[in-house]
């Protein structure tokens, strides 16, 4: 008789999340961000993604930020989870799924999603107003006090092939920060999450 093995299952929900609103769909986001970018369409406008992980008993928590920033006039963010069943040791897997899940949701703001965005500043670009687009990295680029150092090169490269820009820390203020917040706490497995093999 063959016995019955549980597993932990990857729970990666595009499901995003802040204080006032709870599963919103990426379309959603991207309509918070221009309602937000059209209150005042004179601004410069800081639009960041990035992600960052903790790894807890028996699993790895990922975080992703997204980010508008309206530079000394506030922020609209939210995020998003996944959950790796697994808690992972490798430094650079680590800092390489971090990348890879902040890559992930940047692509849907490509394109004519971020045409959109950057069309409310353009007509008062003479006038000050600007928008910018970052993949925040969590990684530090001293290889004295970061053990990610070694990797940077490799997320930067990545980064700007997909048209961004890549900042670090300690710049990489929405992986280092806020989704670094979102990621201490443990996620609570239920009955839905455990895979019978």
């Amino acid at each position: 008789m063959m016995k019955i093995r549980k597993h932990l299952q990857l729970i990666h929900d595009m499901e995003f999340h802040n204080v006032s609103e709870r599963r919103l769909n990426l379309e959603q986001v991207h309509d918070r961000i221009v309602r937000f970018m059209s209150l005042d369409p004179h601004a410069n406008y800081n639009f960041m993604i990035g992600t960052d992980c903790q790894v807890h008993a028996g699993h790895t928590t990922m975080i992703t930020g997204v980010v508008i920033q309206r530079e000394g006039k506030g922020a609209w963010a939210c995020y998003r989870q996944v959950v790796i069943p697994r808690e992972l040791k490798s430094i650079k897997e680590k800092l390489s799924l971090e990348t890879s899940y902040s890559e992930e949701v940047a692509l849907f703001f490509g394109g004519e999603r971020k045409k959109q965005m950057e069309d409310i500043v353009l007509p008062f670009v003479y006038k000050g107003a600007s928008f910018e687009a970052y993949i925040d990295v969590d990684a530090g680029t001293d290889p004295a006090v970061s053990k990610t150092a070694a990797y940077v090169a490799e997320m930067v490269l990545r980064v700007e092939a997909m048209g961004m820009k890549a900042r670090l820390k300690p710049e990489a203020i929405v992986a280092s920060s806020y989704a670094n917040r979102h990621s201490k706490k443990p996620y609570r497995f239920t009955a839905n999450d455990v895979v019978e093999q």
